[in-house]
Protein backbone atom coordinates (compact mmCIF):
# COMPACT_ATOMS: atom_id res chain seq x y z
CA UNK A 1 0.00 0.00 0.00
CA UNK A 2 1.20 3.49 -1.03
CA UNK A 3 1.11 5.92 1.80
CA UNK A 4 0.33 9.58 1.31
CA UNK A 5 1.50 12.22 3.34
CA UNK A 6 -1.57 14.34 3.26
CA UNK A 7 -3.77 11.47 3.74
CA UNK A 8 -2.23 11.11 7.18
CA UNK A 9 -2.42 14.76 8.17
CA UNK A 10 -5.96 14.65 6.81
CA UNK A 11 -6.22 11.86 9.51
CA UNK A 12 -4.65 13.65 12.47
CA UNK A 13 -6.97 16.89 11.72
CA UNK A 14 -10.07 15.31 10.96
CA UNK A 15 -10.08 12.84 14.29
CA UNK A 16 -9.12 15.17 16.71
CA UNK A 17 -11.52 17.95 15.30
CA UNK A 18 -14.00 16.09 16.26
CA UNK A 19 -12.92 14.90 19.42
CA UNK A 20 -12.25 18.33 20.50
CA UNK A 21 -15.70 19.88 19.14
CA UNK A 22 -17.58 16.89 21.20
CA UNK A 23 -16.01 17.48 24.73
CA UNK A 24 -16.25 21.88 24.15
CA UNK A 25 -19.62 20.95 26.32
CA UNK A 26 -18.95 18.75 29.54
CA UNK A 27 -20.48 17.98 32.60
CA UNK A 28 -17.30 17.83 34.43
CA UNK A 29 -13.71 19.83 33.16
CA UNK A 30 -10.88 18.49 35.16
CA UNK A 31 -7.35 20.96 35.03
CA UNK A 32 -4.52 18.64 35.71
CA UNK A 33 -3.73 15.00 34.88
CA UNK A 34 -1.52 14.17 37.54
CA UNK A 35 -2.68 11.43 40.20
CA UNK A 36 -5.67 12.84 41.86
CA UNK A 37 -7.01 14.48 38.35
CA UNK A 38 -6.80 10.88 36.72
CA UNK A 39 -8.42 9.19 39.73
CA UNK A 40 -11.05 11.98 39.81
CA UNK A 41 -11.68 11.40 35.94
CA UNK A 42 -12.07 7.78 36.16
CA UNK A 43 -14.63 7.56 38.82
CA UNK A 44 -16.79 10.01 37.38
CA UNK A 45 -16.35 8.80 33.69
CA UNK A 46 -17.50 5.35 35.53
CA UNK A 47 -20.69 6.25 36.46
CA UNK A 48 -21.51 8.13 32.85
CA UNK A 49 -20.46 11.69 33.30
CA UNK A 50 -18.84 13.27 30.25
CA UNK A 51 -15.20 14.45 31.60
CA UNK A 52 -12.50 15.98 30.39
CA UNK A 53 -9.28 16.54 31.31
CA UNK A 54 -6.71 19.15 30.21
CA UNK A 55 -3.10 18.92 30.91
CA UNK A 56 -0.33 21.36 30.37
CA UNK A 57 2.09 19.20 29.63
CA UNK A 58 3.75 16.74 27.24
CA UNK A 59 2.98 13.60 29.08
CA UNK A 60 0.31 12.96 31.68
CA UNK A 61 0.97 12.12 35.54
CA UNK A 62 2.18 15.28 37.79
CA UNK A 63 4.51 14.56 39.82
CA UNK A 64 4.06 10.62 40.09
CA UNK A 65 6.18 9.94 37.48
CA UNK A 66 9.18 11.03 39.07
CA UNK A 67 8.61 9.52 42.19
CA UNK A 68 10.91 10.19 44.93
CA UNK A 69 13.55 12.59 43.58
CA UNK A 70 13.97 10.73 40.25
CA UNK A 71 13.55 7.27 41.63
CA UNK A 72 10.62 5.99 40.29
CA UNK A 73 9.21 4.29 43.19
CA UNK A 74 5.81 5.70 44.72
CA UNK A 75 4.81 5.02 48.15
CA UNK A 76 0.82 4.36 49.18
CA UNK A 77 0.05 3.78 52.59
CA UNK A 78 -3.00 1.26 53.76
CA UNK A 79 -6.19 3.32 53.32
CA UNK A 80 -5.29 4.06 49.18
CA UNK A 81 -4.42 0.07 48.47
CA UNK A 82 -7.81 -0.97 47.78
CA UNK A 83 -7.17 1.92 44.76
CA UNK A 84 -4.06 0.26 43.51
CA UNK A 85 -6.03 -2.91 43.39
CA UNK A 86 -8.70 -1.63 41.44
CA UNK A 87 -6.29 0.15 38.83
CA UNK A 88 -4.26 -3.38 38.25
CA UNK A 89 -1.14 -1.55 39.87
CA UNK A 90 1.31 -4.13 41.41
CA UNK A 91 2.49 -3.51 44.60
CA UNK A 92 4.31 -4.90 47.08
CA UNK A 93 4.63 -5.04 51.07
CA UNK A 94 7.33 -2.34 52.56
CA UNK A 95 6.54 -2.76 56.11
CA UNK A 96 3.25 -3.00 57.68
CA UNK A 97 0.59 -0.24 56.04
CA UNK A 98 3.48 0.86 53.44
CA UNK A 99 3.15 -0.65 49.93
CA UNK A 100 5.65 0.33 47.20
CA UNK A 101 4.91 0.82 43.58
CA UNK A 102 6.79 1.53 40.87
CA UNK A 103 5.44 5.32 39.43
CA UNK A 104 5.89 4.99 35.42
CA UNK A 105 3.43 1.94 35.44
CA UNK A 106 1.04 3.62 38.18
CA UNK A 107 0.40 6.32 36.27
CA UNK A 108 0.09 4.27 33.57
CA UNK A 109 -2.50 2.25 34.79
CA UNK A 110 -4.52 5.50 36.05
CA UNK A 111 -4.18 6.79 32.20
CA UNK A 112 -5.17 3.36 30.47
CA UNK A 113 -8.21 3.15 33.36
CA UNK A 114 -9.19 6.83 32.85
CA UNK A 115 -9.55 6.79 28.97
CA UNK A 116 -11.13 3.36 28.88
CA UNK A 117 -14.12 4.50 31.16
CA UNK A 118 -14.58 6.94 28.90
CA UNK A 119 -12.37 10.35 29.89
CA UNK A 120 -11.12 12.19 27.25
CA UNK A 121 -7.56 13.60 27.97
CA UNK A 122 -6.23 16.81 25.53
CA UNK A 123 -2.54 17.06 27.03
CA UNK A 124 -0.74 20.15 25.56
CA UNK A 125 -3.63 22.62 26.66
CA UNK A 126 -3.49 24.49 29.50
CA UNK A 127 -5.98 26.81 31.84
CA UNK A 128 -5.79 30.52 31.64
CA UNK A 129 -9.13 31.41 32.58
CA UNK A 130 -12.24 30.51 34.11
CA UNK A 131 -15.95 31.36 32.86
CA UNK A 132 -18.07 32.96 36.12
CA UNK A 133 -22.00 33.36 35.52
CA UNK A 134 -24.27 34.12 38.40
CA UNK A 135 -21.65 33.97 40.84
CA UNK A 136 -20.73 30.23 39.74
CA UNK A 137 -17.59 28.37 37.40
CA UNK A 138 -19.31 27.76 34.49
CA UNK A 139 -16.43 26.67 32.18
CA UNK A 140 -12.34 27.16 31.72
CA UNK A 141 -10.68 29.38 29.19
CA UNK A 142 -7.82 26.78 27.45
CA UNK A 143 -5.08 27.99 25.23
CA UNK A 144 -1.79 25.95 23.74
CA UNK A 145 0.49 25.40 26.50
CA UNK A 146 3.19 26.22 23.74
CA UNK A 147 1.55 29.53 22.97
CA UNK A 148 1.34 30.55 26.97
CA UNK A 149 5.20 29.66 27.24
CA UNK A 150 5.74 32.02 24.09
CA UNK A 151 3.72 34.95 25.60
CA UNK A 152 1.84 34.98 21.89
CA UNK A 153 -1.34 37.47 21.97
CA UNK A 154 -3.40 34.53 20.54
CA UNK A 155 -6.88 34.31 21.86
CA UNK A 156 -8.36 31.44 23.80
CA UNK A 157 -11.27 29.02 23.50
CA UNK A 158 -14.02 28.00 26.38
CA UNK A 159 -14.94 25.20 27.43
CA UNK A 160 -18.62 24.94 29.27
CA UNK A 161 -18.67 22.58 32.07
CA UNK A 162 -21.70 21.93 35.18
CA UNK A 163 -18.46 21.77 37.22
CA UNK A 164 -14.74 22.37 37.14
CA UNK A 165 -11.73 20.41 38.95
CA UNK A 166 -8.45 22.51 39.89
CA UNK A 167 -5.69 19.33 39.70
CA UNK A 168 -3.13 21.11 39.09
CA UNK A 169 -0.97 20.43 41.91
CA UNK A 170 0.82 23.02 44.12
CA UNK A 171 0.31 25.82 42.04
CA UNK A 172 -3.22 25.55 42.44
CA UNK A 173 -3.91 27.27 38.87
CA UNK A 174 -6.85 27.15 38.45
CA UNK A 175 -8.26 28.93 42.09
CA UNK A 176 -5.34 31.59 41.70
CA UNK A 177 -6.77 32.53 38.71
CA UNK A 178 -10.43 32.55 40.34
CA UNK A 179 -9.28 34.65 43.23
CA UNK A 180 -7.93 37.46 40.75
CA UNK A 181 -11.72 38.18 40.02
CA UNK A 182 -12.81 41.37 42.25
CA UNK A 183 -15.14 40.01 44.86
CA UNK A 184 -14.20 36.19 44.81
CA UNK A 185 -14.32 34.66 48.22
CA UNK A 186 -13.13 31.33 48.92
CA UNK A 187 -14.77 28.95 51.63
CA UNK A 188 -10.88 29.05 53.17
CA UNK A 189 -10.14 30.35 57.03
CA UNK A 190 -8.92 33.53 55.30
CA UNK A 191 -11.46 33.35 51.89
CA UNK A 192 -8.30 33.67 50.06
CA UNK A 193 -5.48 30.82 48.75
CA UNK A 194 -3.91 30.01 51.96
CA UNK A 195 -0.64 28.30 50.59
CA UNK A 196 1.05 24.86 51.33
CA UNK A 197 2.49 24.16 54.63
CA UNK A 198 6.42 22.36 55.00
CA UNK A 199 6.69 19.16 54.56
CA UNK A 200 4.77 16.78 57.39
CA UNK A 201 4.06 13.30 55.62
CA UNK A 202 1.61 12.44 58.21
CA UNK A 203 -0.62 15.56 58.92
CA UNK A 204 -0.37 15.99 55.44
CA UNK A 205 -2.17 13.08 54.08
CA UNK A 206 -4.53 13.34 56.80
CA UNK A 207 -5.27 16.71 55.69
CA UNK A 208 -5.64 16.29 51.91
CA UNK A 209 -8.91 14.52 52.37
CA UNK A 210 -10.82 17.29 54.15
CA UNK A 211 -9.56 19.77 51.80
CA UNK A 212 -10.64 18.30 48.74
CA UNK A 213 -13.70 20.22 48.61
CA UNK A 214 -15.69 22.70 46.77
CA UNK A 215 -13.88 25.63 47.44
CA UNK A 216 -16.07 28.40 45.41
CA UNK A 217 -19.52 27.27 43.73
CA UNK A 218 -18.76 25.41 40.99
CA UNK A 219 -15.16 24.38 41.55
CA UNK A 220 -13.57 21.80 43.66
CA UNK A 221 -10.01 20.91 44.21
CA UNK A 222 -8.59 18.05 44.97
CA UNK A 223 -4.84 16.78 45.39
CA UNK A 224 -2.01 18.86 45.83
CA UNK A 225 -4.02 21.93 44.64
CA UNK A 226 -6.65 21.31 47.73
CA UNK A 227 -3.82 21.50 50.47
CA UNK A 228 -2.11 24.81 48.58
CA UNK A 229 -5.41 26.47 48.51
CA UNK A 230 -6.36 25.67 52.38
CA UNK A 231 -3.13 25.64 54.00
CA UNK A 232 -2.12 21.96 54.34
CA UNK A 233 1.15 20.66 54.59
CA UNK A 234 2.83 19.06 51.26
CA UNK A 235 3.76 15.13 51.72
CA UNK A 236 6.75 14.64 49.31
CA UNK A 237 6.71 11.53 47.33
CA UNK A 238 3.28 9.16 49.40
CA UNK A 239 0.58 8.90 46.87
CA UNK A 240 -2.26 7.11 48.78
CA UNK A 241 -3.84 10.93 49.54
CA UNK A 242 -3.71 11.89 45.79
CA UNK A 243 -5.54 9.16 44.86
CA UNK A 244 -7.62 9.16 47.75
CA UNK A 245 -8.44 12.88 47.23
CA UNK A 246 -9.60 11.92 43.65
CA UNK A 247 -12.00 9.62 44.51
CA UNK A 248 -13.63 11.82 47.03
CA UNK A 249 -14.10 14.51 44.79
CA UNK A 250 -15.08 12.30 42.18
CA UNK A 251 -18.32 11.11 45.13
CA UNK A 252 -19.01 14.79 46.13
CA UNK A 253 -19.73 15.87 42.46
CA UNK A 254 -21.84 12.73 41.72
CA UNK A 255 -23.83 13.69 44.82
CA UNK A 256 -23.99 17.29 43.32
CA UNK A 257 -25.00 16.89 39.81
CA UNK A 258 -26.97 13.38 40.44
Amino acid sequence: MKLEEVVISQAIVESFYQDFRKYLTVEVAIAGAGPAGLTASYYLAKEGVKTVVFEKSLRVGGGMPGGGMMFNKIVVQESAKKILEEMNIKHSTYREGYYIADSIEAISALTLKAIRAGVKIFNLMGVEDITIKNNRVRGLVINWEAVRIAKLHVDPLTVSCDIAVDATGHDCEVVKKLQQREGIKLVTPTGRIVGEGPMWAERGEEQILECTKEVYPGIYVAGMAANAVFGAPRMGPIFGGMLLSGEKAAKAILDQIR
